[in-house]
């Protein structure tokens, strides 16, 4: 019997902590789904993506580690994913440690380390704050030559 395992997430700006999950993944059973966050379920999450949702599905499905992607449409969705693909395990970084072990009833649930020193969101932070400095830069400088001009 085919063991199987599935993860969801947004997987926008994917980067190697996202491979690396997902070699994780892929070791814990012999069949690997991923579902991935739509842009509408995101933004009932209060979250906007960088990348589509389409790309992000094309990103995903092109991942070695990756045998099947599912779109991600609500919180609700999980248990039903489970028992319609006879889903063995279930498994999601360890920040959402606690939060699906009620799907233990159906599966096992797995929390596993997320990558150091990498992430979405600190991409987004990182990207933010080097455009910040450098309109402030270019403010700073565009000050200076009117002030010189005068």
């Amino acid at each position: 019997m085919t063991k199987k395992v599935i993860t969801y997430g947004t997987f926008d700006l994917f980067h190697v902590g996202h491979v690396r999950l997902f070699r994780r993944l892929s070791e814990l059973g012999d069949h690997l789904t991923v579902g991935v966050s739509t842009d509408e379920f995101n933004a009932s999450k209060g979250k906007a993506s960088v990348v589509p949702f389409e790309q992000r599905v094309e990103i995903v499905q092109s991942c070695r580690y990756v045998d099947e992607v599912l779109l991600e449409e609500s919180w609700d969705q999980k248990p039903k994913d489970i028992v319609a693909h006879n889903i063995s395990v279930f498994a999601m970084g360890d920040d959402w440690a606690g939060k699906f072990d009620d799907l233990s009833k159906l599966c096992e649930v797995v929390y596993l380390p997320r990558t150091t020193d990498i992430s979405s969101s600190f991409l987004k932070s990182y990207v933010k704050n080097e455009h910040d400095e450098r309109v402030s830069q270019i403010e700073r400088n565009a000050s200076k030559l009117i002030k010189g001009n005068e």
